[in-house]
């Protein structure tokens, strides 16, 4: 058998059990043994963060050659243009190299979004924007580097899926756990 939590990381906790800091880390949220995050998330982003006891589990979500998709909600700073968001389906260039391919969509801000403490800074005469944005790259920062990169800066960052799990019906700061067979 192997446990799966899916956790719905808030922002500020990092995504480690311990920390010789003492910020907010996964413990503070999840008291179950031996399971470790299959892939992290930055402490200022949000959401869908898998754990699991199963290393091949582990291996299949956070391995590149997988191509596993996440998708994430991103709130930007002003309103994307058509271009910004092609520049992002196509792949840009980063200073570690030309990312994948990706799938990019304007998107209404989510119905079921939770409030961020603390809120993200808001310009009073800017608009901002929201996108769903899917890939298949786990690169440090990717997203955030991604929107900079095209000109629109990441306000918030929630992931929303990975692979076939998401967020839906799990509260911040809240998880699900299940087992399945290996």
């Amino acid at each position: 058998m192997s446990t799966i939590i899916l956790f719905n990381k808030p922002y500020g906790v990092l995504c480690q059990f311990t920390d010789k800091q003492g910020r907010p880390t996964l413990a503070d949220h999840i008291d179950v043994d031996k399971v470790y995050a299959a892939g992290r998330l930055d402490m200022d982003s949000e959401g869908l963060v898998v754990l699991t006891d199963d290393g091949r589990l582990q291996r299949k979500i956070t391995h590149p050659d997988n191509k596993m998709e996440k998708t994430y909600w991103v709130q930007l700073e002003n309103r994307i243009s058509d271009d910004a968001l092609r520049a992002l389906s196509e792949g840009i260039d980063l200073k570690d190299g030309r990312t994948k391919p990706a799938r990019a969509k304007r998107i209404d801000e989510p119905a079921a979004l939770w409030p961020r403490q603390p809120p993200i800074r808001q310009r009073k005469h800017i608009p901002t924007s929201w996108i769903a944005l899917t890939i298949t790259e786990g690169r440090n920062r990717q997203v955030r580097r991604m929107t900079a990169g095209v000109g629109f800066p990441t306000l918030r960052l929630i992931r929303y899926r990975v692979g076939s799990w998401t967020i839906d019906g799990i509260a911040s700061g809240d998880y699900v756990m299940f087992h399945t067979q290996p």
